[in-house]
């Protein structure tokens, strides 16, 4: 399928890595639809395959394993972002990341969420508190990306997940913000949340500053 070109001669930098991760941000809302629209159909697959421009599939006599295997994947994903807290307890994410404090400290915000949602289970109608947990968990699936990268020669790629955590933990902080003025938590409530989100805002703006560091002395600004 086609993606973004990648020039081979230059590393890229957070803004070429923020291009191509909207590009597949793109894909996935077009495949999402597409499969939302078709999933009762009996050719989907063909359909979906059509659709997406995937013509090197439609030639391959084996594309409906492929684009089955695609299907999987995403309904994978969409049973990850709904598992319970002691399903993420029992399955706890790789090492590779897992026991770096940033990741701990927003992981550790999802679950004081969930368990705000346990007190008052009239918040999971309210949308404020949907978007608070929404974003605050996206902040913990973009963390978990940026801080997976072991490849050095990939600091703009950390970098641009890490922008996105910082947009999903802002928006979870204007979220959280709603929910006071509407008075659907207490002051005190209110107060241990934001101190949460920023302890994971600042971690993420004082990370990026240091990879960005690093990517000038490795590759100096351009």
């Amino acid at each position: 399928m086609p993606s973004y070109d990648r020039e081979p001669e230059r590393a890229w930098d957070e803004y070429d890595w923020e291009r191509f991760l909207q590009q597949q941000d793109q894909k996935t809302e077009k495949y999402m639809e597409l499969l939302e629209k078709y999933i009762d159909d009996p050719q989907r697959d063909e359909i979906i395959a059509r659709e997406m421009g995937w013509s090197q599939l439609l030639d391959d006599k084996g594309w409906g394993a492929e684009v089955d295997a695609l299907v999987n994947e995403d309904w994978r994903s969409s049973d990850d972002e709904s598992s319970s807290d002691e399903e993420q307890r029992r399955t706890p994410p790789p090492e590779t990341f897992e026991y770096h404090n940033l990741y701990r400290a927003a992981f550790a915000l999802t679950i004081w969420i969930d368990q705000l949602f346990d007190e008052d289970s009239m918040l999971q109608n309210e949308p404020a508190a949907v978007k608070l947990a929404t974003h605050s968990a996206l902040a913990s699936a973009k963390l978990a990306a940026a801080l997976s990268d072991d490849d050095v020669d990939e600091i703009g790629m950390t970098i641009a997940y890490l922008k996105r955590a910082l947009k999903a933990i802002t928006v979870s902080m204007d979220a959280a913000a709603q929910l006071l003025c509407e008075k659907l938590i207490t002051a005190a409530q209110h107060s241990v949340l934001q101190k949460r989100l920023f302890q994971v805002r600042d971690g993420i703006i004082s990370l990026m500053g240091e990879y960005r560091g690093e990517w000038r002395s490795r590759f100096g600004s351009r």
